[in-house]
């Protein structure tokens, strides 16, 4: 009975940890097109040109953190790939 008990206690141990792990990992959503289009629109508003590959690092950098500058001090939550309608 000894080791059934130690073997148990060194199951615990060993779940434990793992189903800590498991929890704590955020769900991530799939991206859809339109996501990724309303993104890409917001990059070249912030001054993102995808055909200027000889500033390829910078310009999508710099305007990446426009963006994120903007969505910091935009009032309200985030409206990624949302849109109203009014009826």
């Amino acid at each position: 009975m000894n080791s059934f008990l130690k073997a148990a206690v060194l199951a615990v141990i060993v779940a434990v940890p793992a189903a800590a792990f498991a929890q704590a990992q955020p769900q991530q959503q799939p991206v859809t097109r339109a996501e990724v289009r309303a993104d890409l629109a917001q990059l070249r508003a912030a001054g993102y040109d995808p055909s200027d590959w000889m500033h390829y690092p910078e310009n999508i950098q710099a305007a990446e953190a426009k963006v994120a500058a903007q969505r910091a001090t935009a009032y309200g939550p985030s409206t990624n790939g949302t849109s109203q309608s009014s009826q």
